[in-house]
């Protein structure tokens, strides 16, 4: 008896289309449950829990270190608001404005790599960082890059731009094992997310970038240098009163 490779096809094809609503439905749940429930811990939490950080960043922790994880979720309204500030003037100024993605930031970061000038520049907004970060695993790859663009847009879509900043400040990496406001503040300055001055908003905002190497508890001349521009930024944006649409969401 021959193989109906007709029927085959179109079992195969009810399979996949089954599949692909699991995974769609699935997802959805998934971030409209954090939009109300804090994210227990990232995949990044567990890899830095796991095992040190193999990159070179100095030299600066033991090899014995510790690799417990402080984080501590807060609401954005326990944080200082020099901090959602400081993190729109370093990190996505179009932030409460675009729709998950800034296409100019983009154009600007592809243009800047593409000449070679100077180290790589990233063109990811807020909304991306919290899909990278909360969503998804460490790496670099074309299906990862399309898994962050569709989290992007479910976010966008289900949760709204307080929630989005809110995640943010709770999730970002911002020293070895170090995750959020909450933890950064106590660890670096020893004072709670509350109380941060804007000097302190702006230094944590500095080492985002790469919190292993331009540590807020020990900052360098470079990471005084960032601070110093997301100061600047800060002051142009007008201050507090640039996010007070967001913290009065």
């Amino acid at each position: 008896m021959g193989i109906d490779y007709r029927q085959a096809a179109r079992r195969a094809g009810q399979v996949a289309l089954q599949v692909a609503a699991a995974l769609f439905l699935t997802s959805v749940a998934w971030v409209l449950v954090y939009r109300w429930v804090s994210p227990p811990a990232t995949w990044l939490m567990l890899e830095r829990r796991s095992h040190r950080p193999q990159a070179s960043y100095g030299g600066l922790l033991p090899e014995g270190a510790s690799r417990r994880i402080h984080y501590s979720f807060v609401h954005l309204d326990e944080v200082s608001p020099q901090l959602p500030l400081a993190l729109v003037a370093a990190e996505d100024q179009r932030f409460l404005i675009h729709r998950g993605f800034d296409t100019e930031a983009m154009w600007k970061a592809a243009k800047h790599n593409f000449g070679g000038d100077g180290p790589i520049r990233g063109g990811s907004t807020i909304t991306q960082q919290v899909a990278k970060n909360v969503f998804l695993w460490q790496g670099r790859s074309y299906l990862r890059k399309a898994a962050e663009a569709y989290f992007t847009v479910l976010i966008e879509l289900l949760w709204d731009k307080r929630r989005i900043m809110e995640v943010y400040l709770n999730v970002a990496e911002m020293g070895d094992c170090v995750f959020g406001a909450e933890a950064a503040a106590q660890k670096h300055f020893g004072r709670p997310a509350r109380k941060l001055t804007s000097a302190q908003a702006a230094l944590l905002a500095a080492v985002l970038p790469n919190p292993l190497k331009f540590q807020a508890g020990s900052p360098g001349p470079q990471a005084r240098a960032k601070q110093r521009r997301v100061l600047r930024n800060m002051r142009r944006l007008g201050g507090t009163a640039y996010v007070r649409a967001l913290l009065e969401q």
